[in-house]
């Protein structure tokens, strides 16, 4: 069963950069010393103001990648205002950080299917080491429009989870998309009912593993992405239709979501 996590409310803090790396492709790595860092849960989010001032107005929200000891680490790309200043981050700087904020990730299966699609891979590395760390036996599937999309190579083989990937122009791993790959999961399986499915990247990515999830039986959380100006569940700006007819709010209900309880487009 995929059990989430328990509610929690951020709490404001001022961080120091200790590390700000790009990594190719126009993404890039930042992480930063905190305090509330071992509060954090895999699935959470982190709202960022990326520099004093009231341009930009608003925080980032960014989904927190890794945990380490009192370091936070977030992986982004470089899209905007917001994002293109905080490349210029360096070693030593501060930031003002909202942290932990959302639902996570819940328990999973015995065999957690791990799905990321391009940056949506962001909060699978947390969560990979969390569910090692619990006995578990997870698999990743990761994909991308071209190699240069699929990250964390390095990471995950290190972690020796087993990894398959997809790329659209056939660069790396399968030609095509990811929702191919857990489709051969799942059909290939021995024991469904051992298998729990974890994603988070676009929103027909989600949507279409949503369906396959649920067709075959198998319990399914993802995680959703949504612009958001508070973070905290006031101001209504990042609401999705859910399945009973109503809403939900991503920063505060979510980011992570049974399957189920969205209305996919």
């Amino acid at each position: 069963m995929c059990t989430q996590s328990a509610e929690r409310g951020g709490r404001e803090t001022v961080a120091t950069v200790t590390l700000s790396q790009p990594i190719g492709g126009g993404y890039h790595r930042l992480r930063f010393a905190s305090s509330g860092a071992q509060n954090a849960t895999p699935g959470q989010f982190v709202m960022v103001r990326v520099r004093d001032g009231i341009a930009p107005l608003l925080r980032r929200p960014f989904s927190i990648h890794m945990v380490e000891g009192d370091e936070v680490e977030l992986l982004y790309r470089e899209v905007g205002e917001g994002t293109g200043i905080m490349t210029g981050l360096k070693v030593g700087d501060r930031i003002d950080v909202l942290q932990p904020l959302g639902r996570g990730f819940g328990r999973g299966g015995k065999v957690p299917l791990l799905i990321g699609g391009g940056i949506g891979v962001a909060p699978l590395l947390y969560l990979a080491h969390s569910f090692l760390a619990a006995g578990k036996s997870p698999k990743l599937l990761l994909g991308g429009r071209t190699e240069r999309d699929i990250l964390c190579h390095d990471q995950f083989s290190c972690l020796a989870v087993p990894t398959r990937y997809a790329t659209e122009d056939g660069s790396l791993g399968d030609t095509g998309l990811v929702t191919a790959l857990l489709k051969d999961e799942l059909d290939s399986a021995e024991d469904l009912g051992g298998l729990s499915v974890h994603a988070c990247g676009p929103i027909p990515m989600l949507s279409a593993v949503a369906r396959l999830a649920e067709g075959a039986g198998v319990a399914c959380e993802v995680s959703l992405e949504a612009h958001m100006a508070c973070g905290l569940g006031a101001c209504l700006g990042c609401v999705v239709k859910a399945r009973d007819g109503g809403y939900v709010r991503v920063c505060a209900d979510g980011p992570v979501f049974d399957s189920k309880k969205i209305l996919w487009p």
